[in-house]
């Protein structure tokens, strides 16, 4: 079963969804969905530590997490959990670090379709010229997450 939880944050209500104790979603504002509303343990750990984060006493997550998409887009997920809080590197350098030195576009998908926002960094990732470039949630919440990590750092 999934079950789900609603809080409010810095950049807009979060819906945090859970199934077999494991995260499997993180979205923004309207993205809600009609799952049971419940406080299990590792929902309200998580809200714990996205409160922590926003607070600047966070820097790396510990929940479980079992973000579901493609072997390539796990493997860029993957590699997202490696960016350092506060520093960024570019689409290229993931396609790189993959070992797919020409699929920058093909991360650039992935990204975009990273199911755990913040929690998997994806908002940690720029253009080559290391300008904000695609955030799912919008150029204004990338910018302020970045904000929020170097003020903190």
């Amino acid at each position: 079963m999934i079950y789900q939880k609603i809080i409010k944050t810095p950049i807009g209500d979060i819906c945090i969804l859970e199934e077999n104790n494991k995260i499997i979603g993180l979205t923004l504002d309207n993205e809600k969905y009609c799952y049971t509303e419940k406080n299990t343990e590792i929902l309200n750990e998580t809200e714990k530590q996205l409160n922590e984060y926003f607070w600047g006493k966070r820097k790396k997550f510990n929940v479980p997490i079992n973000p579901k998409g493609t072997e390539f887009q796990k493997q860029v997920w993957n590699e997202l959990l490696k960016i350092p809080y506060g520093q960024t590197v570019t689409y290229k350098r993931i396609a790189q670090k993959i070992e797919k030195p020409n699929a920058a576009r093909a991360v650039g998908m992935a990204n975009h379709n990273n199911p755990i926002a913040i929690i998997v960094p994806c908002h940690r990732v720029v253009g080559s010229n290391s300008k904000l470039v695609g955030y799912a949630f919008g150029l204004e919440r990338k910018q302020f997450l970045l904000d929020l990590e170097n003020k903190f750092k």
